[in-house]
């Protein structure tokens, strides 16, 4: 028989030896295992429940996350407008497009599209393109390819002037010319194109448009109403064909005289209409010894005759008569009170 020393040492040899090795290599099995090995339900019903309403939720905000990532996919970016609107678009006559054949170089070719909407290729003759896709077009063209030439043709074809999808900015803008409608664009996206208005730009613009029976409208736009009040219903969005017509507005001099605190000459835009109140305004108003009664405005017709108009300022005030427009070259005189 062994002493107590003896068995002392032989339990701490077994404990070093066999029981740490046993426990380590228990610690080490993986965590996923051990916890399947272990039945949380059986044992703790309650966290059970805990757990799966977690996992649901996660679930729930997981899918929740998808949906807005989705949905922020949607909101296509101005380049990805871009992308859609170039593959989207219906080729027409006066497009230009860049077509390349890989195997056929002497198919490479820039061409525009004529008024029947077909273009003319070596090899393969008059194609009819005019309302396809540019994808349309490549398939067409990689058929007919195939047909008789080619075994696995590739194609690609660029549209690289929008002819068919343009508008024209005439008159009192920054840069005149002609711009294409690349997707869906209102009269101020395409004027900001232009460079904006040019300070001689009349306050109302023209937008003519072309109907379906060839007859032309021509639609008024308003700017002070458009640009000082934002009546964005004047913000119209544009057709294919139309012509945004910016007049340039004509600069008119009208001349005041007499019993004003600061007479001489005045310039403004023919669209302003400026009346003779405002011109006596803008004159510095009435010297205290003026007559209201015997302001005469001085006026030259078309024809070269000389008129005379007389008018008395207290009806204009007291809204008895209407203010009178004045036009240009007319002279305005405000005499001097008798008394």
């Amino acid at each position: 028989m062994w002493g107590k020393g003896k068995m002392r040492k032989i339990g701490w040899l077994l404990a070093k030896n066999v029981c740490v090795p046993i426990l380590v290599g228990w610690l080490a099995v993986p965590a996923q295992n051990y916890a399947a090995s272990f039945q949380f339900q059986s044992l703790y019903p309650y966290a059970d429940e805990q757990q799966s309403t977690a996992r649901d939720q996660s679930g729930a905000a997981s899918q929740s996350a998808s949906q807005s990532a989705s949905e922020g996919s949607q909101q296509a970016s101005p380049a990805d407008q871009r992308e859609i609107f170039i593959r989207e678009y219906i080729i027409g006559p006066q497009d230009l497009l860049e077509i390349r054949v890989f195997e056929l170089p002497e198919l490479n070719q820039t061409v525009r599209v004529s008024e029947d909407g077909s273009i003319t290729l070596p090899l393969l003759g008059n194609v009819q393109v005019g309302g396809l896709t540019k994808d349309g077009v490549e398939e067409k063209l990689k058929t007919l390819l195939e047909a008789r030439w080619l075994k696995n043709a590739q194609v690609s074809v660029f549209i690289k002037e929008y002819q068919s999808r343009r508008v024209a900015v005439i008159g009192a803008v920054e840069k005149p010319g002609m711009y294409e409608l690349i997707g869906r664009l209102t009269l101020l996206q395409v004027i900001s194109q232009a460079g904006g208005f040019k300070e001689n730009a009349a306050n109302e613009i023209y937008v003519l448009r072309e109907g379906k029976d060839g007859a032309t409208t021509s639609i008024a736009i308003d700017l002070e109403d458009l640009l000082l009040n934002g009546n964005q219903k004047l913000n119209i969005p544009l057709m294919p064909g139309d012509v945004i017509n910016v007049p340039v507005d004509k600069i008119i001099h009208v001349y005041v005289f007499g019993q004003v605190k600061n007479p001489g000459a005045l310039q403004v835009k023919m669209s302003k209409k400026i009346t003779l109140l405002q011109a006596i305004a803008a004159a510095g108003g009435l010297t205290e010894g003026a007559s209201k009664r015997g302001v005469t405005i001085k006026r030259v017709l078309k024809d070269g005759r000389e008129v005379k108009i007389r008018v008395n300022l207290n009806d204009i005030i007291k809204g008895k008569k209407p203010d009178i427009v004045l036009q240009e070259g007319d002279v305005v005189y405000v005499p001097e009170s008798i008394f």
